[in-house]
Parts: structure tokens; C-alpha cells; sequence
């Protein structure tokens, strides 16, 4: 296991000291780009934190290559891991945000999606669990809906009413059209084990990587810098199994730790301050359980990929 240290969230978790002391991960110390790489990047730091990781210690074998990134504010370094998979592969994105903004910086964690789109072994990318009001008039915020109408991304939302949109957008896996209205199909209101079963037989492809922000989950399994979403650590974890016994998985990255606000500029804090809520909602004890999920991902990770 890679730990990358952006931000210090990580390397203060004892199931991630543990590991680290005892040698099954290894960290990556990038706490210089840190700052420079939280929210967005200029394309010159992407490249430099690009270098840096192609330095990273690589294993051999079968076994996937796993990242712990940090706060899900470096969501947007996913597509760097995916830049030189060894097959075609489908990405399953686990967020409370759909991250497919097209107005924002290209090196932005909420835009990253559509850079993975255009990688060349990316055939389909599916989007689990999202509550947040991305989905609320999405063409307005910039949603990449002709990304829904191709088919080349799904999205599943945790819970969240239709969404209003302009034009024809069409049917698909994870919604329907009636005239200017998609309808969710929510994953709340589905039979998991069944939903996760159709899904996973529906992936064009063999192979599979899965990004994982916490964020996604429901307040009593995470604290982060976002908003939360509804989604059970147990449902998480049951999916990971079920792709993993239907699958072969690639790779893994997990962000979504929540680590105090630390940007290189004026206009990153003020995003910062304008998009997320307020730090204080948290105490010294709701960070807690940031440790007992990955606790948790990293004893299913050790079980299944020994």
C-alpha cells in the first residue's frame, strides 16, 4: 500500500502507523506540493507530483497497487494513477459529488472526472452514491451530461430528486427521461446486493480500478472537508467484495480524510471557504472515525488481496 502524505491527515492515523511501521505501506512524502496541489493545480505542479509518484517503489505480482491520498480535496490526482493501466478497465467512482464539472480548472478535484474520461484504457466510468445539489439544475453548474447521453458515465445517486435539464439527454443505466426532467434510479431505494450484481455484470470490461471518497458515506462513518452522504460503510465494504470476487481490480485510491485548511493562495481559501462547510462542525472524537473506516478498508483490503 502507497500512503501518500499531502497533507499530514494520514500519518497521524494509527492504522495507518501501524502499517507503516511494520512496512506493508509505504509513505510517499509530497507534503511540499501539498498546498499547491489541494483543490487545484496548475499544470506545472501536476507534473511534478506526476514525477514524483512514477519514483514511487512499485510491487510485483497480481495483487492491485492501493493509494491513500488524503483530504478529498486531491481528488484530481486519480487520473495519475490511471495513466498507464495495463488493460481496458472501467473506474467506479464512489462520491457524494459527481466531480464532472466542465467549467472549472482542468486540474480540479471537482472536474477530474472528465480527464479520466479521456484516457484511453477508461471504457465507462460509474458514479456511486452522490447526495449532494451537484445534481440540482447540473447543465447550470456545469455538469458533464453529454457524458450521461453517450453513456460513457453512469451515475447512481445515493438519494436525490430529478434534476432539471434542457434538450434531450436520454435513458440511461442510472436514469430516465421524462420530458425536461431525470429521474434518479437511488440506490436507497434499491436492493443493494441485487443492484450490485447487475451492475457489476454490466461492466464492459474485465478489469476495474475504484476511487473511493469518503465523502460518500454518511456522517456516522466519516468526517471531511465536504458534505456528507448516506451511503453505510457496510454497503461500501460489500461492494469492494463483490467487485473483487467478480472482477480484477487494478487498482484502488482512497481520499476523503478530513485535514485542516492549508492552500498556496488567497483565492483557494476563499473557494475553500465558500464550497465547504464550516471545520467547526467537527470534534476531536467525529475525526475518529476516519481511522476506524480505514481500519476497516484496510483489513478487507489484506483479506482479499493477500
Amino acid at each position: 500500500m502507497n500512503i501518500l502524505d499531502l497533507d499530514h491527515s494520514l500519518t497521524a492515523q494509527a492504522p495507518i502507523s501501524r502499517l507503516l511501521e511494520s512496512g506493508r505501506a509505504k509513505r510517499l512524502d509530497l507534503l511540499d506540493l501539498g498546498p499547491k496541489l489541494r483543490l487545484w493545480s496548475s499544470e506545472r505542479t501536476w507534473r511534478r507530483f506526476a514525477e514524483r509518484l512514477q519514483q514511487r517503489p512499485r510491487h510485483s505480482g497480481p495483487q492491485p497497487e492501493i493509494f491513500f491520498v488524503g483530504s478529498g480535496d486531491y481528488h484530481h490526482l486519480t487520473p495519475a494513477f490511471l495513466t498507464d493501466l495495463p488493460e481496458p478497465a472501467s473506474l467506479i467512482h464512489f462520491d457524494n459529488h459527481p466531480d464532472w464539472v466542465r467549467f472549472a480548472p482542468r486540474r480540479h478535484c471537482g472536474s477530474w472526472v472528465n480527464q479520466a474520461l479521456k484516457l484511453p484504457n477508461i471504457q465507462r466510468i460509474v458514479t456511486l452514491g452522490p447526495c449532494s445539489d451537484d445534481l440540482q439544475n447540473p447543465q447550470l453548474k456545469g455538469g458533464n451530461v453529454r457524458a450521461l447521453k453517450r453513456g460513457v458515465l453512469q451515475l447512481f445517486p445515493w438519494q436525490r430528486p430529478p434534476s432539471k435539464v434542457w434538450g434531450r439527454v436520454g435513458d440511461g443505466a442510472g436514469h430516465r427521461q421524462q420530458e425536461n426532467l431525470l429521474h434518479w434510479r437511488n440506490l436507497a431505494e434499491l436492493d443493494w446486493p441485487v443492484f450490485l450484481e447487475q451492475m457489476i455484470a454490466s461492466l464492459p470490461t474485465r478489469a476495474v480500478w475504484i476511487t473511493l471518497d469518503k465523502d460518500v458515506l454518511a456522517c456516522e462513518d466519516a468526517a471531511t472537508n465536504w458534505d456528507q452522504g448516506g451511503m453505510r460503510l457496510s454497503h461500501l465494504l460489500q461492494a469492494i467484495r463483490a467487485l473483487a470476487a467478480s472482477k480484477r481490480i487494478l487498482g484502488i485510491d482512497i481520499c476523503g480524510e478530513y485535514a485542516r485548511p492549508a492552500f498556496s493562495n488567497a483565492l483557494k481559501r476563499w473557494e475553500a471557504k465558500s464550497d465547504q462547510p464550516p471545520a467547526e462542525r467537527w470534534s476531536e472524537a467525529d475525526l475518529l472515525r476516519n481511522a476506524t473506516t480505514n481500519q476497516a478498508l484496510i483489513d478487507l483490503f489484506e483479506e482479499l488481496f493477500p
